[in-house]
């Protein structure tokens, strides 16, 4: 099994595909992680030298130095210092073929395809022979790593942010248009109805009870904030299932959290079954919100 199938090289400062390895694999996710590194180059120069994005077989590695980043695709199995040791050999490599004024220069797309041969040659050095020639290289890469650990990016916030570098207008952090998301499945229209439901039982519950509360019971009153705590708790989770947000996945469990406690305290005004019935909704939201993911964009930087 390859544990490196892909390279790429890219100049950072416009994303500009240098050069890229051949292959004849048709694995659906590497094609994703393919289109994935077109996001990524977009965004170079606001990320930092060393970075990874993790995915669930294939992982995405990158090293930027002196104006072109280095990127691979690579097996979940590989040990990490093996990743950044091909991408550091394959930075020598390309250095000594290509000096900084000629990648300035490069004005089209794959201007040095022929590199595909290097790198083919490297990734065999890697698949085949198990590691780099010199394993000198291999521990230096390793306390280089212990030292400099390499920053894990999330990928909803590098298509953010590469909407920011190229002047986008960022509307996703509030209302999420500027993000295509999946499309809503039957579960999700579902839980956006018994979203609605709960809501409406809770605003009415709280709104009967403001009345009595004010006029006869005042140590009513942390019921009344359960209920509409509850109302706008519901509400929000029915807008992170529609719209993209930032911190999604802490948004959404805070929420689930929120309406379990409002539950809680209201366990005297409420039976078990509509306590569970509440509980349910609220699960089976967080689980359609965190699943329903960014959309990908059909671009294919493979060659």
């Amino acid at each position: 099994m390859s544990l490196i199938l892909f390279a790429f090289v890219v100049r950072v400062r416009d994303g500009l595909p240098l050069s890229a390895s051949t292959d004849f694999e048709h694995n659906q996710e590497l094609q994703e992680r393919k289109q994935q590194l077109k996001t990524i180059s977009k965004a170079l120069t606001l990320l930092p030298e060393r970075a990874a994005v993790k995915g669930q077989e294939l992982n995405i590695y990158m090293v930027s130095s002196e104006g072109v980043s280095y990127m691979s695709v690579c097996h979940c199995s590989i040990p990490i210092a093996m990743a950044f040791c091909f991408l550091e050999d394959l930075r020598w490599e390309f250095t000594a073929c290509y000096n900084h004024s000629v990648v300035s220069l490069a004005d089209r797309p794959y201007p040095f395809l022929e590199f595909d041969c290097t790198i083919q040659k490297l990734k065999q050095q890697y698949n085949y022979k198990g590691g780099p020639a010199l394993q000198v290289t291999l521990a230096e890469v390793q306390e280089d790593l212990r030292l400099h650990p390499p920053e894990v990016l999330n990928l909803e916030d590098v298509e953010l942010t590469n909407g920011s570098a190229n002047g986008h207008v960022e509307q996703s952090a509030t209302s999420g248009q500027s993000v295509k998301l999946e499309p809503v499945t039957a579960p999700g229209i579902l839980s956006l109805v018994l979203n609605i439901m709960c809501a409406s039982l809770n605003i009415i519950r709280g709104v009967h009870l403001i009345e009595y509360t004010f006029q006869d019971d005042y140590d009513g009153v942390w019921n009344v904030v359960a209920f509409l705590v509850a109302f706008l708790c519901c509400l929000l989770q029915c807008h992170l299932y529609v719209f993209h947000s930032r911190l999604k996945a802490a948004k959404s469990l805070s929420l689930l959290s929120a309406i379990v406690l409002c539950n809680v305290v209201l366990c005297e005004l409420r039976n078990t079954w509509l306590i569970v019935f509440h509980v349910a909704v609220a699960s089976l939201s967080t689980v359609l919100i965190l699943r329903r993911k960014v959309q990908d964009r059909n671009h294919d930087c493979g060659v």
